[in-house]
């Protein structure tokens, strides 16, 4: 059996009508949502940034993404990860940026210069230290889904919808499955206030 790849772009005038189509077409898949879905989270340094923490090992393809934020400059994410201990979440950011921390919160696994790890039990914990870290300006969460996406189709379907894009637009909200993604895009400047994008397989 052969493969196909779907495209689906819609556009619309109105916000509310796209976040409602997004949701929609999400259905039951893992998604994240912009903090302030108007300004977006900005996607011009996303795919280098989804490849360079694959090659050095950071961020795993079977990490789920709790929290990110990306800018020109810095990134920082929240991941839950297996482990021996069970699933832990995992804040990865700049290390200048790293608030100070209670110690009961969780576990410094490495403090090198520019990257700061800090493992925690509960996605509370560390989501609530991504928050004091990046004052959640231009940043994703997980929410309204049952699980986080996973790094692995995130990986997959984040190029080909980017590449649909007629110029580097912030991200409002994703969702990534197995078989498909789609992304809802910030228009800050003409008639179209948001744009959806969606590609899948289609066997």
């Amino acid at each position: 059996m052969t493969t196909t790849q779907n495209l689906v772009v819609r556009s619309f005038n109105d916000r509310a009508e796209g976040l409602s189509h997004f949701m929609l077409r999400a259905g039951e898949a893992p998604r994240f949502i912009a903090i302030d879905d108007q300004a977006g989270c900005p996607m011009e340094t996303a795919l280098a940034a989804l490849e360079w923490t694959r090659v050095v090992g950071i961020l795993r393809d079977d990490d789920l993404l709790h929290a990110g934020r990306l800018t020109s400059e810095t990134a920082a994410a929240v991941v839950e990860r297996k482990s021996d201990r069970g699933r832990q979440f995992v804040y990865l950011g700049p290390r200048l940026d790293a608030p100070p921390m209670d110690v009961f919160e969780g576990a410094v696994l490495y403090d090198e210069p520019g990257v700061k790890a800090v493992e925690f039990n509960e996605r509370a914990h560390a989501l609530a230290h991504f928050l004091r870290a990046t004052s959640g300006v231009g940043a994703l969460m997980a929410l309204l889904g049952r699980r986080a996406p996973e790094l692995r189709h995130l990986r997959r379907w984040l190029g080909p919808i980017l590449q649909e894009l007629d110029a580097p637009r912030p991200l409002m909200a994703g969702w990534f499955a197995a078989s498909a993604g789609g992304c809802l895009f910030a228009y800050p400047e003409g008639d179209i206030v948001c744009r959806y994008i969606e590609v899948g397989l289609d066997s």
